[in-house]
């Protein structure tokens, strides 16, 4: 009976085990899970590339007034915060020794013009010695031609050796006059140079600005500053305000994207308020340890508002594209490459587009080509997608921004 009861069990048993496998065989597989992408709708924007950048005005000239000539101050005129115009007098030196220059200078050019009067003079009496001296031959020639013998011919002779003497004479008393004329004029280079010393006597605003620093008083002895050698004191220090300076160091990656008179914003603190300026200048050449281009920027301050030192921001704007086809930057695959593409998703099917792209801001990117307003790219990691994969596309939250810069 225990045998016919154990086999009977392992007969239900078996027939359980191969209803359940029935079952099995018989039942569909489970449906695969399909992936949900991100993704962003190709769509029209303005895009803008901007770079901010700091910077500190400057002075737009600043310079250490020095004096040509050595001598002791006799009059200081300016003091530090004068307000001065180009020309106006700074100081003026006491150089006795250059105006003990001009007066024999001076005494020099009277002499050279007495000379030119004397050599005149000698010029007058040669020729009239000459005048006399050739008709006395041209006479006594004549008588001696038209009757012989009657004027002996030693006389000829001494009247022609005369006339040529006295044309000598003439020559040199011209050759006289030269010399004497020269004199004269090297007698005015010598006061003219004596006169343009004792102009720099007193020395005079080259630049229309302000006294910034004040180094000499009153009788102090200054130091003619005419070589880079010298320690010479200067007389002041002298800045233009009216147009102060931006010197701007533009990142490698933009330089080539700046240009003369490009509009620039520059933002101040003191009190908040924002300038337009231009771009006035640039080096053309990026600096080799700081990857970076020089650029300048004149801002006009004729209120005086901005000081030298105070910090400003400037925003260089750099391109302008607007109404251009974009998607975000992470939408791409090999941006800046020769083989640019987008995933795009169509009826939720996966398809591989090559693009071509322009502009990029930090957020967006400009589609040139490949693309159509209204297309569903793929943004973010595109590993493990491929041609023809069905996925569920999902918006990306970035999506509604409408312009970047």
């Amino acid at each position: 009976m225990a045998t016919q009861g154990r086999a009977l069990a392992l007969g239900l048993i078996t027939a359980s085990c191969a209803s359940i496998l029935t079952s099995c065989k018989s039942a569909p597989p489970p449906p695969a899970e399909v992936p949900t992408v991100p993704v962003a709708t190709v769509s029209p924007a303005t895009l803008q590339n901007n770079v901010v950048l700091s910077a500190e005005f400057a002075p737009f000239q600043d310079v250490d007034v020095m004096a040509k000539v050595a001598g002791y101050v006799r009059e200081i005129r300016v003091d530090i915060g004068t307000h001065v115009r180009k020309g106006d007098v700074l100081a003026v030196l006491e150089v006795p020794e250059i105006q003990d220059e001009m007066q024999k200078a001076k005494a020099g050019v009277a002499a050279a013009q007495a000379n030119i009067v004397t050599a005149q003079a000698g010029v007058q009496r040669a020729v009239a010695s000459a005048n006399i001296a050739h008709l006395s031959f041209q006479r006594i020639n004549e008588v001696a031609t038209k009757n012989k013998g009657l004027v002996p011919r030693q006389d000829v002779d001494v009247a022609q050796a005369r006339d040529a003497e006295a044309v000598a004479q003439l020559a040199s008393a011209k050759s006289s006059l030269q010399a004497a004329q020269e004199s004269k004029s090297a007698a005015d280079s010598e006061y003219a140079r004596a006169s343009a010393m004792m102009q720099y006597a007193t020395i005079r605003a080259p630049f229309d600005g302000i006294v910034t620093k004040r180094y000499a008083n009153t009788g102090s002895m200054i130091q003619a500053g005419i070589s880079s050698q010298t320690q010479a004191m200067p007389v002041v220090r002298l800045a233009q305000y009216n147009v102060l300076r931006l010197s701007l160091p533009v990142p490698v990656t933009d330089a080539a994207e700046i240009k003369d008179g490009q509009s620039v914003d520059v933002s101040v603190n003191n009190p908040p308020r924002t300038l337009s300026g231009k771009i006035a200048r640039f080096a053309g050449s990026v600096q080799m340890d700081t990857r970076t281009m020089d650029t300048q920027i004149d801002v006009p301050n004729a209120n005086g508002s901005l000081l030298p030192g105070m910090y400003a921001t400037v925003h260089l704007h750099l391109a302008d594209r607007p109404h251009v086809l974009s998607v975000p930057v992470d939408a791409i695959d090999g941006v800046g490459t020769s083989v640019e593409q987008a995933y795009v998703v169509r009826n939720g099917i996966v398809h591989v587009v090559p693009v071509k792209t322009g502009l990029q801001t930090p957020t967006l990117l400009e589609i040139t080509s490949g693309l159509q307003s209204g297309d569903q790219v793929i943004t973010g990691r595109h590993t493990g997608l491929s041609e023809g994969e069905a996925v569920q596309p999902r918006a990306a939250t970035y999506e509604s921004d409408a312009s970047h810069s």
